[in-house]
């Protein structure tokens, strides 16, 4: 059994679903899924889920993610991106950097973004990609973003280079399309790398050259184990019999103070929480419903010897 995430270095022209499955065949693992899709032009981190692990996605999706992007200016295109046919031109105006990051400051904070048609989200069961490849545009309701930062890094005639931290759902081609528009042109990205997924940080990233060294040395693979994967959550310490209980889909009681004060509600008022049972084995995650009240959310199986 393979139970852990793998920080795929995902490389140019492969789609995350291709990368999962070559991960997947690799190691040999029973359950595999990506967490937050790349598109095929892009690289750069996609935790790959295996096993046990698999039940934590939703965590890790929930992260703020971090990317390095270019916007060449003066085309747009149907897609966002490289891969997508020009559809519109325009002059790209003398650009100065004070007056760019004046530009860039005014997209910080929350806001609203209307997804692109290429993109994975579905609509009546229907992904809007194949909508939008068939010709048709359905309206899109816009969706909550926040960008925490958007730096300039590079500043050229008719190119910006940018980093981005963001907040989930938010995508960089509609950003880059809107950054543009701000500027008095359009444009698109040519250049998309995601630097890190929270928590993880780029320094653990694997690619599948590595990986394949690594197997064929019979080295210890670089797996995070799914505790550390969800280390960033308030943990729940049980005594053997609560943790039992736990597990047979009993509310229990938890020590006031038991959850750190670090712990973000939800819009139901719950916190999410990570439980460790007897020497702190991990049994998964729960659901902090109401002070002192503990229940199951997502449990991973443990060894048939516990």
């Amino acid at each position: 059994m393979i139970d852990g995430v793998l920080l795929l270095d995902k490389p140019l022209g492969l789609s995350s679903t291709a990368a999962g499955l070559r991960v997947r065949r690799l190691l040999g693992a029973t359950k595999a899924g990506h967490v937050g899709s790349l598109d095929p032009l892009a690289t750069g981190m996609l935790p790959i889920c295996l096993g046990e692990a698999t039940k934590l996605a939703g965590e890790i999706l929930d992260g703020d993610k971090v990317y390095q992007f270019r916007i060449r200016l003066g085309r747009r295109t149907s897609t966002g991106d490289v891969e997508g046919e020009v559809v519109a031109t325009a002059a790209v105006p003398p650009l100065e950097r004070g007056a760019v990051e004046a530009v860039l400051r005014s997209f910080l904070g929350e806001s609203q973004q209307v997804p692109p048609m290429y993109s994975a989200i579905k609509q009546a069961g229907q992904p809007l990609y194949k909508l939008a490849r068939a010709g048709v545009t359905v309206e899109r309701k816009p969706r909550a973003i926040r960008i925490q930062r958007l730096d300039l890094l590079t500043l050229e005639p008719d190119a910006l280079e940018l980093r981005v931290e963001c907040g989930k759902g938010t995508y960089v081609r509609v950003l880059a399309e809107d950054i543009a528009t701000a500027l008095g042109t359009v444009g698109h990205v040519d250049l998309l790398r995601r630097q890190s997924v929270q928590p993880f940080t780029a320094e653990r990233m694997v690619t599948l050259e590595a990986l394949q060294a690594a197997l064929d040395s019979k080295t210890e693979l670089p797996l995070i184990a799914p505790a550390e994967a969800v280390g960033h959550l308030p943990a729940v310490n049980l005594a053997a019999d609560a943790a039992r209980r736990l597990q047979q889909g009993q509310i229990v009681s938890v020590a006031e103070g038991a959850a750190s004060p670090a712990g973000v509600a939800d819009a139901a008022g719950e916190i999410t929480v990570r439980v460790l049972g007897p020497e702190g084995r991990f049994l998964g995650l729960g659901r902090l419903c109401a002070p002192g009240r503990l229940a199951a959310k997502r449990l991973v199986a443990q060894p048939l010897s516990e």
